[in-house]
């Protein structure tokens, strides 16, 4: 995998949402892309997110290891970016329960993407570090993985989390037309819920295809 940065006034930028443009942009419309792997921190978990401890838990322990990682690769390798955006993965044993809203029933896998310079051994240590100040429950089941979509579909979602389904819809219908569905249900979440309104925030839905 190979480095993103560009060298500026001795430090190494990197505009990791620039350089991976369409995949990380809004769109009009629903788009077709091909997603090559990349590096993620990882959390697992399962249950309502707006209720279960384990959905917060994970969030922490991945802004706080992503931070981590930002300013250790900046001292060590001059090397500096912007901290790419929480996305999560969705599914359930029994996929109609997102139909019948049992959000207890969900399952869910949490992660933030790294640049490619953020190695195994990087990301160890700085997990280390984090639990040495951060009483975080999550960090024990933090994990580095690259992960591969290949061909998907994705469409921008504007509104509060809980009314994606009609956005949803469209797009499985799109791939319907096309192709059929395969893999986990991808969210990207542009905006920060704490500091937007729910009628203003933004979030790409990624569907994988055959």
């Amino acid at each position: 995998m190979r480095s993103w940065a560009e060298s500026r006034g001795g430090v190494a930028k990197i505009d990791l949402k620039r350089r991976l443009g369409p995949l990380y942009r809004p769109a009009a419309g629903i788009v077709e892309l091909d997603v090559p792997a990349f590096p993620f921190l990882m959390v697992d978990g399962g249950g309502d997110p707006d209720t279960v401890p384990a959905w917060r838990e994970a969030v922490e322990a991945l802004y706080a290891v992503s931070y981590a990682v930002k300013f250790a690769l900046r001292r060590r390798h001059a090397l500096d970016y912007v901290v790419m955006p929480l996305e999560g993965l969705w599914w359930a044993d029994d996929p109609a329960s997102f139909l019948r809203g049992e959000r207890a029933a969900w399952r869910w896998t949490a992660m933030i993407m790294q640049p490619p310079e953020a190695g195994a051994e990087l990301v160890a240590e700085a997990v280390a570090g984090v639990r040495a100040k951060k009483a975080l429950p999550a960090l024990e089941r933090l994990r580095l993985e690259t992960f591969t979509e290949g061909r998907c579909a994705q469409v921008l979602h504007v509104g509060p989390y809980r009314d994606e389904g009609a956005a949803i819809a469209r797009l499985h219908a799109w791939i319907g037309e096309r192709s059929t569905l395969r893999g986990r249900h991808h969210e990207i979440y542009l905006d920060d819920p704490r500091r937007s309104a729910p009628e203003k925030l933004r979030t790409l839905l990624r569907q994988p295809m055959a």
